[in-house]
């Protein structure tokens, strides 16, 4: 069977596994016989895990315990947020997985004309308070 490009078939796993029903029942409700009844569970599901998603503006401020990225960008996008953000929400760079290769050009992108415009608003407000306020910057 041909599947579409870009769709990856998941088959489902089975486990069996031996469960002794003497290990559920309570103590005062066992059978006097010490025959173990032992039963033969067969499992099949999708070797899925549950997984939660969040968006890099979202990330921003949070320490979290695992990050996959994906750092193929769009060509247009300019936002070094982008890219910084998600690269800088784990403690060690063994809980950092890039889901799959990209342009090391992305890591070098330089902040936008508004990052930079921001920035410098933010310096000239800084500059203000500490040249009103000198006592509070010794």
């Amino acid at each position: 069977m041909d599947l579409e490009p870009k769709l990856i078939p998941i088959p489902l796993t089975e486990q069996t596994f031996q469960v002794d029903v003497g290990d559920l029942i309570p103590k005062d409700k066992k059978p006097k016989s010490n025959q173990k009844t032992v039963l033969s569970i067969k499992q099949c599901a999708l070797p899925l895990v549950p997984a939660y998603c969040i968006t890099t503006h979202k990330s921003q401020g949070q320490t979290l315990s695992k990050v996959v990225i994906d750092l193929k960008l769009l060509n247009e996008t300019d936002d070094i947020a982008a890219v910084y953000v998600p690269l800088s929400r784990v403690k060690r760079l063994a809980d950092l997985a890039i889901l799959r290769p990209f342009d090391n050009k992305v890591l070098l992108m330089k902040p936008s004309k508004f990052q930079v415009a921001e920035m410098e608003r933010q310096d000239q407000l800084f500059f203000n308070i500490r040249s009103r306020f000198p006592k509070w910057f010794q």
